[in-house]
């Protein structure tokens, strides 16, 4: 019976771990977003010519928390495979892969810099994809749940580079915050 009491205890250190984890990546994501301004009311992005494969902004506020929890649930996996010699590159990919994906709404939504988030999501995918090869050596299923997110950041670099092409003064539009007139 004693057998059984290390996988029950691993798994539910799994768990523990996840449930830390998952929500620090999914509010760090939603505050990169909040905090940027990448939201449908962003008055500057509405002005610009929408490519025709762009979703309604709803998907958006669903496809991202999704991801989020998604790669959080990998990286707890992969934070929790302790015994693999893959782990330590795993998890330093992913921390940056990370970051790179927390810099590209405010370079987007809030500097405006279109082209430059261009550059920002091809670096983004291609770390991402050393990621998940990083973490299908470690635990195969935490690359699995990596794969919807490199689907989507590729969608949204196909996009970006869309309205790049569609705007090319994206980064020089102005436009001014409404005002109300009391008169």
């Amino acid at each position: 019976m004693n057998q059984f009491a290390p996988s029950s205890q691993s798994r539910m250190s799994l768990v523990r771990l996840a449930l830390f984890v998952i929500p620090v990546i999914m509010l760090l994501g939603s505050l990169s977003g909040v905090v940027s301004g990448s939201t449908a009311k962003n008055a500057w992005y509405q002005s610009l010519i929408q490519p025709a494969a762009q979703p309604p902004g709803w998907v958006f506020s669903v496809v991202w928390p999704t991801l989020f929890f998604l790669m959080g649930l990998a990286f707890a996996m992969v934070l929790h495979a302790r015994e693999s010699r893959y782990q330590r590159p795993a998890v330093a990919l992913f921390v940056t892969q990370f970051l790179i994906n927390l810099t590209w709404s405010p370079a987007f939504f809030h500097y405006h810099q279109v082209t430059a988030a261009f550059f920002i999501i091809l670096v983004m995918l291609g770390v991402a994809i050393a990621t998940t090869f990083a973490f299908a050596r470690v635990r195969k299923a935490a690359a699995w749940l990596m794969v919807p997110y490199l689907v989507w950041i590729s969608f949204a670099a196909i996009l970006n580079f869309q309205i790049d092409q569609l705007n090319p003064d994206a980064e020089s539009l102005y436009v001014p915050v409404a005002t109300s007139q009391i008169g």
